[in-house]
């Protein structure tokens, strides 16, 4: 991994590479899920509970749409939190990629040499596809 950029950073800059746009569907179908749940209750006591623990993970992933970008510059992917850069991913690490479930995108995987990575689809799956296949049309 390569260390971020100085602390001083205004934040991602559009200039320097494609930031994806937030899209918050995942999350609030999985708050639409927890709340399905509550029903079940009267036939499953436990209901109660899996509701509130599918409804936090809904509330987090909220958050995390709010709070992080994503963005593909020429030479690595960045995860920005506002203005904070997070991580750098430089592609000349990547082993590979790909977006599970299709037509319903919600999960995005990566591996780079070091580690493997898995993100919620928080962000556009469309332009997320045509970045990795811009950045990384070599990999398998």
């Amino acid at each position: 991994m390569t260390p971020p950029t100085s602390p001083a950073s205004s934040g991602p800059d559009p200039a320097a590479g494609v930031i994806l746009a937030p899209r918050p569907w995942l999350p609030l179908g999985i708050l639409a899920l927890g709340l399905a749940l509550l029903p079940l209750q009267r036939l499953w006591g436990g209901a109660a509970i899996a509701a509130g623990v599918v409804g936090l993970l809904g509330l987090f992933l909220l958050l995390q749409t709010l709070l992080l970008r994503l963005q593909f510059s020429d030479e690595a992917l960045l995860v920005w939190s506002r203005s904070r850069l997070l991580r750098r991913f430089p592609y000349s690490d990547w082993l590979g990629w790909t977006v599970f479930w299709g037509p319903l995108p919600v999960l995005f995987y990566f591996r780079e040499r070091q580690s493997p990575h898995l993100l919620p689809v928080i962000f556009d799956a469309t332009a997320l596809r045509q970045q990795l296949e811009l950045h990384l049309s070599a990999l398998p």
